[in-house]
């Protein structure tokens, strides 16, 4: 199961029954029958396997708006030491930001080259990582300066988003699979499925990590999911429609929502591609 080898026997009848799974999503079966004479044929299976768990409902008060710059198509986003780091795609615009949320002023950037599509940035241990999307390929800076001291591939087709734990790099890609990363070889170290009790998720996006769960901005929707960070169970979800409303001017290239930075004050930074405005909101359980 999962390229894991469950059991094997020589009997021709047999019975397995699989052990109670601890984590969940799409799960692949294969049975292989092999004759004496070398012959041999398989079966694939398909099945998910979905949470116990019925996600919770957020709400969210607006607590402050800030400016955001409009022409930065929003795909990393971290709030660290007083500070706001952002990451932008699209070629020949990627670039990482250092941000005074204040006054909204880049105090520093650092453009990709050309070919690279910029995605999820974190920052980790006095450096940034960055995650591209197509090119299989992360970068690494220094927190300091901005400079290029190392990059390394990935095996995900594509990249997308990028939080930390304090110990290993987590990024998503695309799908609902999440992937934790070694910081020093970039090998992976562990991978779960984001699923709630009816559906495994697809599209997981921008990433931040919060004492033992993730928030992930869905791809497409004005929903945040909240992760436990160990089985990928979907303990609740933040719908965000109807918070670009409140903007009072909306651009014609306003995207989707993308954007996640934990504050010191426990509050939630959001805020999309294009948007001309990020939001400061409390988040509460829907009662």
């Amino acid at each position: 199961m999962n390229n894991k080898l469950l059991m094997s026997s020589e009997q021709t009848e047999f019975s397995y029954t699989i052990p109670e799974l601890s984590e969940v999503g799409i799960c692949t079966l294969r049975v292989v029958a092999e004759k004496t004479d070398g012959v041999s044929n398989s079966r694939n299976q398909d099945f998910t396997v979905l949470s116990d768990i019925v996600p919770v409902k957020y709400k969210y008060t607006v607590v402050k708006a800030y400016k955001h710059y409009t022409d930065h198509f929003t795909q990393g986003f971290q709030f660290v030491d007083g500070f706001l780091y952002e990451g932008t795609g699209e070629n020949g615009k990627s670039a990482i930001y250092k941000i005074n949320l204040t006054n909204n002023k880049i105090l520093q950037s650092r453009s990709l080259p050309e070919k690279y599509f910029g995605e999820g940035i974190t920052v980790f241990h006095d450096k940034i990582y960055q995650l591209t999307y197509k090119n299989q390929t992360g970068f690494v800076y220094n927190l300091s300066d901005f400079a290029v001291i190392d990059s390394f591939k990935f095996d995900s087709q594509e990249g997308w988003g990028l939080t930390n734990d304090g110990k290993s790099l987590i990024m998503s890609d695309g799908t609902g699979t999440i992937t934790w990363l070694n910081p020093q070889n970039f090998s992976v170290e562990r991978r779960i499925q984001a699923t709630d009790n009816l559906k495994a998720l697809q599209n997981v996006n921008e990433l931040e990590y919060d004492n033992g769960t993730l928030w992930a901005n869905i791809w497409t929707s004005n929903q945040i999911a909240r992760i436990d960070a160990k089985s990928g169970k979907i303990l609740g979800y933040l719908d965000l429609e109807g918070i670009l409303s409140i903007m009072s001017s909306q651009s014609e290239k306003i995207d989707v929502l993308n954007g996640i930075a934990l504050l010191p004050s426990g509050n939630m930074l959001i805020t999309g591609k294009f948007w001309p405005k990020m939001f400061e909101i409390r988040v509460s359980e829907s009662k």
